[in-house]
């Protein structure tokens, strides 16, 4: 690759930081805007148009026809600029993933228009806040564009400017942070795998680590054999260069700074391309296997999110980066590993890597004693199967947890559902020759069973979750993100660090 290549690949390792100014109205003016969104919830009263530019073109768009929940009407105010007027209707009592499906669902009839300034409204008066939040989400994803490699594309107008109408107790920098961390995690996952290869990862992991203070130790091949993580090497084993690792990272407050443990250790997966090793995926499976890295992506971006808003607690991220490539080193079903904590794993599915590498990684992570440890990963397709790509699984070993992780999806708006964690799954994949089975030879359950192996490199005294990813992706988006890389995991996971204070309800270090 010639240098000018080069430095173009790595130019789009990371995202703009180029994100839409935020601003208050000053007046009930729209001369100077592109596109103005309202929602209102059900059943809307006449008057509430009254406080809109050009109430009276607001209020017969409204009397078009009677209005239906997770509707949009649009019109034209009567001014130079032609301003587009998107009406949404909620339903009252509507759920936060419907405040942002709706929400989407506006911007993109906006998106028609390329606006370049957006004004955003709630002007039914109760819950405006959380209305306008999701207005704010859905534009901010809106206004980000996922990367191109178009060698003659012609830049697309993008928004620039957010006004916001009766914006009165919005946390406009908590808004912007969380949709700055779904957006790094819709761009890394985008990326082609000849473009986020492990260095190159790498590289990008360094960059954010810099720009945000966090520190960093990279793991490499040679360090995680002298650790003994054979379960990660197993599947770094038929990796064309000796570039995968395992990331970690670490913040602590302003005034924390010498604290050694963290409060938190989040976990990903980061599998930059996955063939299925030995047991190869088919074409249709392989094809967007450049994605399976969002775990690690989610983590990451959650870290660098708690460094933004300046998090009271300290907290790690451990992003384990390879490939899972076939040739002639590559691991096999049948071979036996033995993980960083000294647990011997029989292989029985080469595409079964996901555990595998977080094995390792959730083992180093809990020697640092974590107060919590999260792990996300898009780990198997039996958690897709359960859910679709609506929501994302959730478990948990300690059971007073189950209802905070989904009380945190709930109103994210980024629902996890909780599946079961009971010890009986052992039996399933016990194993003859080693400690453990790395997964049932059927694949019913494998979430289950999968969750129940990543519970062996888990101290038990230690509070732990782990995501499966199944809304990583989806055709069409999900909820306020419209694209099929959905970014999902920020949201939830800063609702349930910060505004559902779960380290608060873990109590204090023992």
């Amino acid at each position: 690759m010639s240098s000018g290549a080069s430095d173009a690949r790595r130019s789009l390792l990371l995202p703009s930081a180029r994100t839409p100014a935020i601003v208050h109205a000053k007046g009930r003016g729209a001369d100077d805007l592109d596109a103005l969104l309202a929602i209102v919830t059900l059943p809307a009263a006449a008057d509430a148009f009254g406080r809109l530019p050009q109430s009276a073109r607001w209020r017969e768009l409204h009397g078009r026809a009677a209005p239906k929940a997770g509707t949009v009407r649009t019109t034209l105010l009567a001014n130079a600029r032609h301003t587009l007027a998107v009406l949404g209707y909620l339903k009252a009592g509507a759920s936060a993933f419907e405040r942002l499906t709706l929400a989407g669902r506006m911007l993109k009839e906006a998106a028609a228009r390329a606006p370049r300034s957006v004004g955003l409204s709630a002007p039914g008066g109760a819950g405006g806040k959380l209305l306008l939040e999701a207005l704010l989400a859905a534009t901010l994803a809106q206004a980000f564009a996922l990367p191109s490699l178009r060698s003659s594309a012609a830049e697309v107008p993008r928004i620039g400017r957010v006004t916001l109408f009766g914006a009165d107790g919005l946390d406009t920098h908590y808004a912007a942070t969380v949709a700055g961390g779904t957006n790094l995690v819709r761009w890394l996952t985008a990326l082609p795998p000849n473009v986020l290869d492990a260095a190159a990862y790498r590289t990008a992991i360094a960059r954010l680590a810099r720009e945000h203070s966090l520190t960093l130790r990279w793991l490499d091949e040679r360090t995680l054999r002298r650790l003994g993580a054979g379960a990660f090497l197993a599947v770094a084993a038929a990796n064309g260069e000796a570039g995968a690792g395992i990331a970690h990272l670490s913040y602590r407050p302003p005034r924390a700074r010498t604290a050694r443990a963290p409060d938190v250790a989040l976990i990903g997966k980061g599998i930059v391309f996955d063939t299925g090793g030995v047991n190869l995926k088919s074409h249709r499976s392989m094809l967007e296997m450049h994605t399976d890295m969002s775990g690690s992506a989610v983590a990451l971006a959650t870290l660098v999110a708690l460094s933004q808003l300046r998090a009271p607690f300290g907290a790690d991220a451990w992003l384990a980066i390879t490939e899972n490539r076939i040739g002639p080193r590559a691991y096999k079903p049948q071979d036996v590993v033995r993980a960083a904590n000294g647990v011997t794993i029989q292989v029985i599915h080469s595409d079964a890597e996901g555990r595998m590498v977080l094995a390792d990684t959730l083992a180093l992570a809990a020697r640092t004693r974590p107060r919590f440890m999260l792990d996300f990963a898009t780990l198997t397709g039996a958690c897709v199967h359960a859910l679709t790509e609506r929501m994302s699984g959730v478990f948990t070993n300690r059971e007073a947890l189950a209802g905070p992780l989904v009380e945190a999806g709930r109103v994210s708006g980024e629902r996890v559902w909780a599946f079961p964690f009971a010890e009986d799954y052992d039996a399933d994949i016990e194993s003859k020759i080693a400690d453990v089975m790395q997964c049932a030879v059927e694949g019913k359950g494998d979430h289950i069973h999968a969750t129940r192996f990543l519970a062996r490199f888990v101290p038990p005294d230690t509070p732990w979750a782990h995501v499966d990813l199944a809304s990583a992706t989806r055709s069409g988006g999900l909820a306020h993100v419209t694209t099929d890389v959905t970014g999902f995991g920020v949201r939830f996971a800063l609702e349930l660090l910060l505004r559902q204070n779960l380290l608060g309800a873990l109590g204090k270090r023992g």
